[in-house]
């Protein structure tokens, strides 16, 4: 078997460099004697990754002392929930920027706990753009504002930080996290799955400004969904398996050239994607040109039947995970951080000679 063109939207590709790694330490890793799953999550070999994975966070970010790092369990849809419950307190209201399926679900559950006020939403034109910051219509004093960063399903992607929001901004940025430099001024809480850029599934980054943290509802809140536990001690058994990748892909962050290099890498394989998609109209494009993800490339073709050969044809070349969401259709590349240049290459050729035999 060999490793093919994989274009999975989520869990999505690793670095090749960190899986050989990670294969050569399986039995045994470092002085431990066993491997990294089979050690205690308070033995120094374990406490060592959750540091150094630390620590290449606050320096890939450019993070202060004013904040915390989490690596919590649940994915970004327990976020949902847990945010607005630690921070959305009785008598406020928050703020929801609308943009694709997960900002619904965030919605949703930020309704379990509060008020919620949805102050831009593109549901109108099938989330096919990010709202201008300029248009959001904010509630009188929300207690923060919630976006979601980059959007799989639909293909779209925030373009610039919102950096005018009249208060603290709350992001999922679970499929674009560290692929490319974030302006952290509006920002006090900023969650990501890891199983898009940084790692395996079965971890989710938290950071959450200290400030922030000291302003957090006082109601007597779930242990597990206290946000003040996980920040004052390690409270349980973290996943240590996906802590200790996440780690690994960190530094391969760091050595590809920080996000810096992952910007210039994914505007790279975004523009050459695109580029065939706009060259005729055989391939649409579902996004908005202002709006486009470089992340999650999302197009049609002139029927469904085609789409459908066209994903059937590109797994004989090698080329997989290529169906759009469920609840969308149609095509979806995901180039994450780890998806090679050489990828982007074999699908743009993929799609010139699929257009010759089928327009």
């Amino acid at each position: 078997m060999k490793r093919l063109h994989n274009f999975s939207a989520g869990p999505g590709a690793l670095p090749v460099s960190v899986l050989e790694e990670a294969q050569q330490e399986m039995l045994v890793y470092g002085g431990a004697g066993a491997s990294i799953m089979e050690i205690s999550h308070r033995s120094p070999e374990y406490t060592a990754v959750a540091d150094s994975a630390r620590h290449q966070l606050t320096a890939l970010l450019g993070l202060g002392d004013d904040w915390h790092v989490l690596f919590l369990q649940g994915g970004a849809s327990l976020q949902f929930y847990q945010t607005a419950l630690n921070f959305l307190s009785d008598g406020q209201t928050a703020d929801y920027v609308n943009t694709g399926s997960w900002s619904k679900k965030a919605i949703a559950e930020a309704r379990r706990v509060g008020d919620v006020n949805v102050a831009a939403s593109s549901a109108d034109d099938n989330f096919s753009h990010i709202p201008p910051v300029a248009s959001w219509a904010h509630s009188k004093r929300p207690a923060y504002v919630h976006i979601t960063s980059n959007n799989t399903i639909f293909g779209t992607q925030f373009q610039e930080d919102p950096v005018s929001a009249p208060a603290p901004v709350i992001c999922d940025a679970s499929s674009d996290f560290l692929s490319r430099p974030m302006d952290l001024t509006p920002y006090s809480v900023i969650y990501a799955g890891a199983q898009k850029n940084i790692g395996p599934a079965g971890v989710t980054v938290v950071l959450i400004r200290k400030s922030f943290l000291e302003q957090a509802s006082q109601k007597d809140l779930p242990t597990m969904l206290d946000y003040r536990v996980h920040a004052e001690k390690l409270f349980n058994t973290p996943p240590v398996f996906a802590v200790y990748m996440v780690e690994k892909v960190l530094r391969w962050i760091a050595g590809e050239g920080g996000l810096l290099g992952m910007k210039s890498r994914n505007e790279e394989k975004a523009a050459l994607l695109y580029e065939r998609i706009d060259r005729t109209d055989f391939y649409r494009g579902t996004a908005r040109p202002d709006s486009r993800s470089k992340m999650n490339v999302t197009f049609r073709l002139p029927s469904e039947e085609l789409e459908s050969a066209f994903i059937a044809d590109a797994k004989k070349e090698g080329l997989v995970a290529l169906k759009g969401h469920r609840s969308a259709g149609g095509i979806r590349a995901s180039i994450y951080n780890a998806c090679e240049l050489s990828s982007v290459e074999a699908l743009v050729g993929f799609m010139t000679d699929f257009e010759k035999k089928n327009g």
